[in-house]
């Protein structure tokens, strides 16, 4: 007959029921702490207020744009002057992970030789490619594209 010892509280003195409990509690905690940090987003850039392109309508004033949108993240001159105001949303699922571009958006304002507002854009990616959100088209070569390709490819890499 062979005579077994355990200490008091070593694992050899749990019975079966009560292991199987330990191991539930632990999961449930576990998964209690990962569900506590999920869901950050994150804003980069320009937050775009509420209403603000509606404000600006064709042939507004470049000071009534600055005084309705604020400072641009930048300025280009393709034929006339555009105003760049460039954004980024991303999101962690869990607090320990890398962020994961969800969106990324540049609001273009374009104005003629007078400094009026000849056209808005509202540019982010569809299908991977620079889409116009304001006019439902897909910009496909020129100036426009030359300029606007390095800011999402910029913008990626965050």
């Amino acid at each position: 007959m062979t005579a077994v010892f355990a200490r008091k509280g070593s694992r050899a003195h749990l019975t079966p029921g009560k292991a199987r409990w330990r191991a539930i509690a632990a999961a449930a905690l576990v998964a209690a702490v990962l569900a506590g940090c999920t869901g950050e987003q994150f804003q980069k850039g320009y937050i775009l207020p509420p209403g603000a392109l509606e404000q600006i309508p064709i042939g507004a004033s470049q000071d009534q744009v600055l005084i309705v949108m604020g400072t641009p993240s930048t300025v280009a001159t393709l034929d006339g002057e555009v105003f760049y105001y460039i954004s980024q949303r991303s999101e962690r699922k869990v607090a320990f992970m890398n962020q994961q571009v969800v969106d990324q958006r540049v609001i273009a304002i374009y104005f003629d030789k007078k400094r009026q507002v000849r056209r808005l854009a509202n540019y982010g990616l569809q299908d991977g490619k620079i889409f116009d959100f304001i006019s439902r088209t897909t910009t496909t070569s020129g100036q426009e594209l030359s300029y606007l390709t390095p800011l999402f490819k910029l913008l990626s890499f965050n």
